[in-house]
């Protein structure tokens, strides 16, 4: 564990303010401007859905300039879409704050690589503890996030407009402190020259016949460094399982969490309580990265992702017993655990499904099938929670957590049948 991981991880933390706080507010700004009650979510919509759409580019342009300089560029962003943001609430304008968060999703795209950097920057003996303390600097924004939201809430005189406002000052020191990481790949100059090989470093011959032959030789170097096809990568067990349990078990805790502010305000609960919860909810989302990559270690990537399907169902269940304070914490909270458990075993799985010439493709295919059932269940948190109530929404998030289990399954009893799988 060295400086550059724990700058990582600071920079996770405040990726996460960023995070925490658009969930805190995104969904009540959006409620209070939006055309009709169920767009209220459309906000933190365009949040996931500018982050899908900027997975290709984010993967070229980690490809292209390295992990440093697209990290930057993605938070240059941040400061940009947050300020817009603001404006949007200050002037009033819905679908000018719903196309500032599709702006702001390029930052999210940028930062949900961060995991995977964490495993290049440890030993390999260490990647899963690497990955698992990246992810436990989400704890800076379980508690910054919605103190922020509450302690700006007011700044100005729209509600809100100062919180965006702070959010362009927290990417900003993210900037600061990016600058002092340095990432493996940029030894090799940050991804653009790692195609060059020995045989393009020389002259290339005068014959024409040598010549042919040697480029035939470059570009059969070429391919064999890009690695596999994005296809067939995809198709192997456990890249479907690693994608699938990822992808829902982070859509399952986004539909719930993105709801929670709305739904508690309809109880009659205070904004204070809703980011109260929102701070144990994230507390439990990233406190155990401290232990997570131990315990993966210890018992297997497998049974520690279904601990942590266990322990979303159990978040369904606490939230079905009521609506009160204590049920909403206690709920969310093990929601957030929960989300730890699988998303940190879905990404160590998924460190197995590639080489690293694969990675950028890889983690790009990844991050997709995250933000496209990211942005699904953004809709459907808003439409469920303004239409069909709290316990409805709690309901359907039954069906993709028995698929994840049903995914967990089927990859346990194919590495049984084939342990070299």
């Amino acid at each position: 564990m060295n400086r550059n991981l724990w700058l990582l991880a600071i920079c996770q933390g405040l990726f996460l303010t960023n995070n925490v706080t658009f969930i805190a507010i995104n969904g009540l700004v959006g409620w209070s401007l939006a055309p009709l009650g169920w767009m209220a979510t459309l906000p933190v919509m365009g949040y996931v859905v500018g982050g899908a759409l900027s997975t290709g580019i984010v993967a070229r342009t980690q490809k292209r300039f390295g992990r440093k300089t697209s990290f930057q560029l993605g938070l240059g962003v941040a400061v940009l879409s947050a300020l817009l943001c603001g404006y949007a609430a200050y002037s009033q304008n819905f679908w000018l704050l719903v196309a500032a968060t599709v702006v702001a999703g390029y930052y999210n795209a940028n930062a949900q690589l961060y995991r995977f950097a964490a495993a290049e920057l440890a030993l390999p003996a260490f990647r899963e503890k690497a990955i698992s303390l990246v992810m436990a600097g989400g704890l800076i924004g379980a508690v910054a996030g919605p103190n922020l939201a509450v302690g700006t809430r007011n700044l100005t005189e729209v509600p809100f407009a100062g919180a965006y406002l702070a959010l362009a000052g927290v990417a900003l020191l993210a900037m600061a402190l990016l600058a002092f990481i340095h990432f493996p790949s940029a030894e090799s100059g940050g991804g653009h020259d790692r195609r060059a090989g020995p045989l393009q470093a020389r002259p290339a011959p005068s014959g024409g016949i040598l010549r042919q032959a040697q480029d035939e030789r470059n570009t059969a170097s070429v391919k064999a460094d890009e690695g596999r096809p994005l296809r067939e990568i995809m198709r192997q067990p456990v890249f479907i399982v690693a994608a699938a349990a990822g992808a829902l078990g982070y859509g399952v805790m986004n539909l719930l969490m993105a709801a929670t502010p709305i739904a508690m305000q309809v109880c009659g609960l205070p904004f204070s309580d809703a980011a109260l919860v929102l701070e144990w909810h994230v507390i439990g989302m990233f406190a155990p990265g401290f232990f997570t990559g131990h315990l993966i270690k210890r018992f297997g990537t497998l049974p520690i992702m279904a601990v942590g399907l266990a322990l979303n169902v159990g978040c369904v269940l606490v939230a079905l017993s009521g609506v009160e304070l204590h049920q909403f914490l206690i709920a969310l909270f093990l929601l957030g655990v929960g989300w730890n458990f699988l998303f940190t075993g879905s990404t160590t799985l998924a460190l197995t499904a590639y080489r690293p010439e694969e990675r950028d493709k890889a983690q790009g295919a990844l991050n997709f099938c995250v933000f496209a059932v990211l942005a699904l269940s953004s809709l459907a948190s808003g439409v469920l929670v303004t239409t069909q109530g709290w316990t409805w929404l709690n309901l359907g998030s039954l069906l993709p957590l028995g698929l994840t289990g049903l995914a967990l399954a089927w990859l346990a009893i194919k590495q049984r049948a084939s342990p070299a799988s």
